[in-house]
């Protein structure tokens, strides 16, 4: 039908500061043209200083909200953020069961501030209940050791975490090596092949929220049509240039520029 946009759907945690979380994913679906919808899974009190709570909702509801959208509104990708705890996991799981799309997985463990946005007992649910479903998985160094058991501090150790984590979900992987030194290299393991996305370092404070805009930048591309390797190299520099040209707001981690350019 002339006029419709692609559809992405987000299944995240609410960021009342703006840069992460689904506010990040909406506004990133908006720079790529892409129609935004959004499941609240979790709610948290937080700032660019610090996470002061998290409140998880109730996990029928959250499958109840999943149930609605798609059943209207169909996404052409989806991703999920934060979860919050096992149930959570599960109700996404379930309702995302014969939903015939690209699923992106951000498993968001850590905040940025370090406060825990997913507790340790999770991780079983995770792997053997929503991460199967994933046409995409996208660790960050800590996240693709705590999820494989491996030591991940290396470009070597990220293509053994990817190797492992994708042997046991049947997803690809996408390992992120913004914990490295060096140049920003990402590692994308699909199909049985490496790609290698690197970018220069940008020494800046003004990260809050790269995840979750990173992950949301590949589910538009998606949404729009590009294959998986493609997808990760718009998202790629897209995620670049927001860090490179952040606002610089508030007074701690601040929010990255989801106002850049994203079609080029």
């Amino acid at each position: 039908m002339e006029g419709v946009k692609p559809v992405a759907l987000t299944i995240a945690g609410s960021d009342p500061s703006g840069g992460a979380g689904l506010q990040a994913d909406l506004k990133t679906f908006h720079q790529f043209g892409v129609y935004g919808e959004a499941v609240v899974t979790l709610l948290t009190v937080q700032n660019t200083r610090e996470v002061a709570a998290v409140h998880p909702l109730e996990p029928g509801l959250v499958a109840a909200q999943i149930r609605a959208v798609v059943d209207d509104i169909p996404p052409d990708a989806m991703k999920t953020g934060a979860l919050g705890n096992e149930g959570i996991i599960r109700a996404v799981a379930g309702a995302l069961e014969g939903v015939d799309c690209p699923l992106v997985v951000d498993p968001v463990m850590i905040s940025k501030h370090g406060a825990a946005l997913l507790p340790g007992d999770a991780r079983k649910a995770l792997l053997t209940g929503l991460l199967p479903l994933a046409t995409l998985i996208t660790p960050n160094l800590p996240e693709a050791a705590e999820l494989t058991g491996l030591t991940v501090d290396s470009p070597a150790g990220m293509r053994e975490a990817a190797r492992a984590l994708a042997g046991e979900t049947g997803a690809a992987v996408l390992v992120k090596g913004g914990h490295l030194l060096g140049e920003a290299i990402d590692l994308l393991y699909a199909g049985g092949e490496f790609h290698e996305f690197v970018s220069e370092r940008l020494r800046t404070a003004n990260t809050h929220g790269t995840g979750c805009t990173y992950s949301a930048a590949i589910t538009a591309c998606l949404a729009v049509g590009l294959s998986l390797v493609e997808a990760v190299a718009r998202a790629k520099s897209y995620i670049t240039e927001a860090i490179r040209s952040n606002p610089g707001l508030g007074h701690g981690a601040g929010p990255v520029n989801h106002h850049v350019h994203a079609l080029q």
